[in-house]
């Protein structure tokens, strides 16, 4: 941070603050019931790969997971109604979800809003491991010292010659 500004990279804090504040996958990410969230929703929107899906669809899928859940965390766990819930998550609030009308039809319908997403792609990401490029850099730092060690010539004729030779991605291939 310079002089006190508040600032990570270009991003100020007042800016970080307001997403905090009115970013729907932040508030997301943040909410108390964020796993039943985003593993419900992300399991039909992005696994699923479903578009749109009825409310009666949704509300019974989302029904039996409350109750897979409870069963298995403790009654209690989640002690709202299906409906409740989704009520909530289409919330000009929250936004997770969009609640619309199909043509010609009476039941409203649901999608799921980019904020799970995103909220989903970060978690995702916390899994990787990160070690694999730390491991990558680290044999890429042994092969160079090795090269450094076992490929250094005191012959200032042999450098010159080993320096002025084309590398292997330098070549081109001939037909056979």
């Amino acid at each position: 941070m310079s002089e006190g500004r508040g600032t990570i990279g270009v991003m100020q804090h007042d800016e970080i603050a307001s997403l905090q504040r009115l970013n729907p996958a932040w508030r997301l990410l943040s909410a108390a019931n964020a796993p039943l969230v985003m593993s419900f929703l992300g399991a039909i929107f992005v696994d699923e790969n479903v578009r749109e899906i009825a409310e009666t669809d949704l509300v019974n899928r989302l029904d039996d997971e409350l109750y897979a859940l409870n069963q298995r965390l403790g009654d209690g766990t989640y002690p709202r109604t299906a409906k409740d819930y989704l009520a909530d998550w289409y919330s000009s609030d929250r936004r997770w979800l969009r609640k619309y009308y199909v043509v010609g039809s009476d039941e409203p319908h649901y999608d799921a809003t980019l904020a799970i997403e995103r909220a989903l792609g970060w978690v995702k990401g916390l899994r990787e491991r990160e070690f694999v490029g730390t491991e990558s850099r680290m044999n890429t730092v042994f092969e160079m010292l090795r090269q450094i060690v076992y490929g250094s010539d005191t012959d200032p004729e042999a450098r010159l010659i080993e320096l002025r030779r084309p590398s292997p991605s330098d070549r081109t291939a001939t037909p056979d």
